[in-house]
């Protein structure tokens, strides 16, 4: 009998869904191809957040996140945290391989919040969530790096 594929939380917009905050995608074939592997278990954290998208472009800003409109959308991020991690909860994952500085994905490098293309190190809202409940994050440049 075959093992069972461990399941792994991804940012949907990595696997082609076409969720991103433009309306496209952030196709990554090399994540893609990892469904070989491993159950790829699709997340966004933004819509999961009730957050339309589109949308206007967001960055974490001290303890919170706005749009570049101005707008304090904290509350959708905060919830689409919450529930990426009760889906990772419910299929059993460990692991997550989230989009690069996104403010709800980003591990280790996000935007700085002054909408310049300015990095600085910092998590994401859902990468801070998963990582405080014992969950290994990645981004999609770090795949050499999972187990």
């Amino acid at each position: 009998m075959e093992q069972p594929k461990t399941p792994i939380l991804v940012s949907a917009c990595l696997l082609g869904v076409c969720c991103k905050y433009s309306g496209g995608d952030n196709l990554c074939p090399e994540v893609l191809a990892l469904r070989d592997k491993y159950n790829l278990i699709p997340v966004c954290p933004e819509q999961l957040g009730g957050l339309p998208t589109p949308r206007p472009p967001a960055e974490c800003f001290a303890e919170g996140v706005h749009n570049n409109l101005g707008e304090d959308v904290t509350e959708q991020f905060r919830r689409g945290a919450e529930e990426t991690l009760k889906l990772g909860q419910l299929f059993g994952c460990r692991t997550a391989i989230l989009k690069a500085r996104s403010p709800s994905c980003g591990s280790g490098i996000i935007y700085d919040g002054t909408f310049t293309g300015t990095k600085i190190p910092g998590y994401g809202v859902t990468a801070a969530l998963l990582l405080k409940n014992g969950y290994q994050v990645y981004s999609e440049a770090q795949l050499e790096e999972l187990p």
